[in-house]
């Protein structure tokens, strides 16, 4: 075997790893798994919510590296015990949570720049899935990172959507860590991306010269998330993934538009793959227009009982105003599921043509949704054809073992270049905020803890 096949010992990190809440969570699963079938070996070195991995042991590894797991259920914006601290780290992140911040992705960098200093030998490549904090500078390692879109998106949005000036102060106070992210990124040698949207976003947003973004898409597991004739379509059904209410998903504009919908289909009725907001746009929304009992939250649900949900569905739908990629989409599509969905972000690159692969309408607009609606819950023949035509489009576009492939020759092409003769040296890592001390300060999340950079 040359060396330019050999199998590769791959670090791959990451500050959140459930896969059944955002996209970073989904990306580490699938990814490690098809490239330990292309037979390299993976290590995952993830903080709580650790990942739930398809391959251990046949290829695959988790070194768990946990955080104080402050945002943990029943308990979140906890304070530790005196005991439980372990090292100035653990006095950072409680400090930076007091003072209303998030400080995961920094400390998650800390505590790894530490952890991958004792073992340099045992990998090749350190993969990065969207830290980008201070420790992650200067390694002796081959580094590639993944930026799903940037997370200075979502805080324009929040900031959009802030209906007072405390909320606006709030929002700035949880996304400041995306300074830090904006200070690494335009220092990394080799960052991946999902589509060609957040590839511009990148640049616009992070600084990051265009000739470091290497685009490869990523997509669905599409032997799980295929047609079954067996299962009974629901007359009415809408399904949609929404983990946390916040003005980027657009679920607010889709609850608007079944409203709209059910003056002349009373049967019309909405499935969420998230959990129901207490409070907030879309709680208000389903109260003002008497859809409790048309509209259905479903969380914790294993992959076989959402494949069957979206299976059973006459529409799937995406109403987000942005999304870096939009695994929901690609995974609908690839279940046959016909699918409405916006413009925002890279979703047309996903999604494909309007009226051949999907029925595109504009972001923010619940007329253009109920339209859409109506229109596919009207046409069993269109939906039969959207659907055939979304799923050859995931076939052929978008599948996990394409990504793995693709993200292996990235590899490669980092190993290359850390090893090239006169290389300059790495730049060492850039000193951390000082700890300060604080009242607690509530974060602009509904969910609290939400994942940060998702592209489910």
């Amino acid at each position: 075997m040359t060396s330019q096949a050999r199998p590769l010992r791959i670090a791959l990190l990451t500050y959140k790893g459930n896969p059944f809440c955002g996209g970073q969570g989904v990306y580490v699963r699938h990814l490690s798994r098809e490239l330990a079938v292309l037979g390299h070996s993976v290590e995952v070195i993830g903080a709580q919510p650790y990942p739930v991995l398809d391959s251990l042991g046949a290829g695959v590894t988790l070194t768990e590296l946990p955080s104080l797991d402050l945002y943990r259920q029943p308990d979140p914006f906890r304070t530790p015990h005196r005991s439980e601290y372990r090292d100035w780290i653990d006095a950072l992140e409680v400090a930076t949570m007091w003072t209303g911040g998030f400080p995961e992705p920094l400390t998650f960098s800390l505590r790894a720049r530490r952890h991958l200093a004792a073992r340099r030998g045992d990998f090749d490549v350190v993969h990065d899935n969207q830290t980008l904090g201070y420790g992650l500078l200067g390694l002796p390692l081959p580094l590639v990172t993944t930026i799903h879109h940037p997370i200075t998106v979502d805080r324009r949005l929040e900031l959009a959507a802030a209906a007072t000036r405390g909320r606006r102060a709030s929002i700035r106070r949880w996304y400041a860590f995306t300074r830090m992210q904006k200070r690494v990124a335009r220092r990394l040698p080799s960052v991946l991306t999902v589509s060609g949207s957040s590839r511009d976003e990148i640049v616009a947003d992070l600084g990051v010269r265009p000739e470091r973004i290497h685009t490869v898409p990523i997509g669905a597991d599409a032997r799980l998330f295929a047609p079954d004739p067996a299962v009974p379509e629901v007359p009415g059904r809408i399904v949609t993934t929404s983990s946390a209410d916040v003005p980027l998903k657009g679920l607010v504009f889709l609850v608007e538009a079944l409203a709209k919908v059910r003056v002349q289909r009373p049967e019309a009725h909405l499935v969420v793959v998230g959990k129901r907001p207490e409070e907030g746009p879309v709680a208000r929304a389903l109260a003002d227009f008497g859809l409790a009992g048309a509209v259905d939250f479903v969380k914790g649900i294993s992959d076989q009982e959402l494949v069957d949900l979206i299976r059973s569905a006459q529409v799937a739908c995406v109403p987000s105003l942005y999304e870096g990629f939009s695994l929901p989409a690609a995974e609908a599509m690839a279940t046959g599921t016909p699918l409405l969905a916006t413009t925002g972000g890279a979703i047309p690159e996903v999604a494909g043509p309007d009226g051949r692969t999907c029925l595109a309408v504009p972001p923010g607009d619940a007329g253009a949704l109920a339209a859409g609606l109506e229109r596919l819950l009207d046409d069993a023949e269109l939906r039969a054809r959207l659907g055939a035509a979304g799923r050859e489009r995931v076939l052929a576009r978008f599948t996990w073992a394409r990504a793995a492939e693709a993200t292996a020759e990235q590899y490669r092409a980092a190993i290359a270049e850390q090893a090239r003769p006169g290389r300059l040296p790495a730049a060492g890592p850039a000193p951390a905020a000082p700890v300060r001390t604080a009242a607690p300060a509530v974060p602009p999340a509904a969910e609290p803890g939400r994942p940060v950079g998702s592209n489910r």
